[in-house]
């Protein structure tokens, strides 16, 4: 490396740490920022260096204030200076550290941000104190989301589930008409004679005909507190998704301490969600009760709890409803948490209880639940991700 590039290194590390640090009298980087660096940490300073929480008294900005023209422009500003996915680390932080949400009523304020999985928990907590205005901008905000959700993952989810079901459709001792020969010929070759040029079908491969086939049924039942917004957004378009499958009969259910079914939504995951309120207590017997009486034939049944297990309600009933379900025949699955958030919080104590019963808890990425439901339809085991 010459003089000059050695040089040139050097001044953009501490073009970097001057970005980071803010500034200050104490950040040691004696580096001038100009043009649009200069733009870039107004905004950095504008969210991070205001009072003790955002850096123990530094002056780096004045802040956003509390007025929605001035929002407007930082959230321009940040688009303009930031890829997407800091732009939405930023929002969420802006949100949270400066108390933002008031604004996220206002229709110009909501066409300036970018959409992602927590502006839609947002959006849908403050559900109740929107104006008429700004309900349909907000609509159009959450079913941008949804469809970007679907498109990623319906594909790949209704492959997914569509072999788990022909598998678990397949029959050992079919018909004549209804063997699969690809299949048993593949199952049979450690049993091909040379001599004759053939395989012995030792054992028959094939699927029950149509009218023999059995729906699976899935009931989703879904926590709605508010620490669960990101997990109700999955659940809703992956329940849009499955209830679309003609081989599995869906059912959609969230609570808090009331019980809310929302199948009939299914159609529409957006509808889904705006039938939610985010929020309020929890009282997992309650609605596992409701699962239960909804559920007619426990063998084919997949039941998943997505909660993190605060329970408000009765705790050994819910226990009990658990075992009572898997002894009738119910695959139970129980996810802590459906999103891409990292480790949640969750009730230890009964997440141990419900593995005790053999009905693990973990937590579970949009991109892991199909093959955990494909193993659920299976009776297979669940591919539990390493808590390591």
């Amino acid at each position: 490396m010459t003089t000059a590039e050695a040089e040139a290194a050097a001044a953009e590390r501490l073009r970097r740490w001057r970005l980071v640090l803010g500034g200050d009298a104490a950040d040691g980087t004696g580096c001038q920022l100009r043009g649009q660096d200069a733009a870039m940490d107004g905004a950095l300073g504008s969210l991070y260096g205001k009072g003790d929480r955002a850096g123990k008294g530094r002056d780096r900005s004045a802040g956003l204030g509390a007025s929605a023209p001035s929002v407007a422009r930082w959230l321009g500003d940040i688009r303009r200076y930031f890829p997407s996915s800091v732009v939405q680390v930023m929002q969420r932080d802006a949100i949270d550290r400066l108390g933002l949400s008031a604004l996220l009523l206002e229709p110009e304020m909501l066409e300036a941000v970018e959409a992602d999985v927590h502006l839609v928990g947002t959006l849908l907590s403050l559900r109740q104190a929107m104006p008429e205005t700004t309900k349909e901008t907000a609509r159009a905000v959450v079913r941008k989301v949804v469809e970007d959700l679907e498109k990623r993952l319906a594909s790949r989810t209704r492959a997914t589930l569509t072999g788990a079901l022909d598998r678990s459709a397949r029959i050992s001792r079919p018909r004549h008409r209804d063997i699969d020969w690809n299949r048993t010929i593949a199952a049979n070759l450690k049993n091909y004679l040379p001599e004759y040029g053939t395989v012995v079908p030792e054992r028959l491969v094939g699927y029950g005909r149509a009218s023999q086939s059995v729906k699976k049924e899935v009931i989703l039942c879904i926590d709605q507190s508010g620490s669960m917004a990101a997990s109700v957004v999955y659940a809703s378009v992956f329940g849009a998704v499955l209830a679309s499958m003609r081989s599995i009969a869906t059912r959609l259910v969230v609570f808090d301490t009331a019980v809310a079914d929302l199948t009939d939504q299914l159609d529409d995951p957006v509808d889904v969600l705006f039938g939610t309120q985010l929020g309020g207590g929890t009282d997992i017997n309650r609605a596992l009760a409701y699962c239960q009486a909804q559920i007619t034939r426990p063998a084919d049944t997949v039941v998943v709890l997505i909660s993190d297990l605060y329970e408000g309600g009765i705790r050994n009933e819910m226990l009990k409803r658990v075992a009572a379900m898997q002894a009738a025949g119910v695959q139970f699955v129980t996810l802590l948490a459906l999103s891409d958030e990292g480790a949640p919080a969750y009730d230890r104590e009964h997440a141990a209880a419900l593995a005790g019963l053999g009905a693990p808890a973990f937590a579970c990425t949009p991109d892991l639940f199909p093959e955990v439901m494909a193993a659920a339809i299976e009776k297979r085991r669940l591919p539990i991700p390493d808590a390591g």
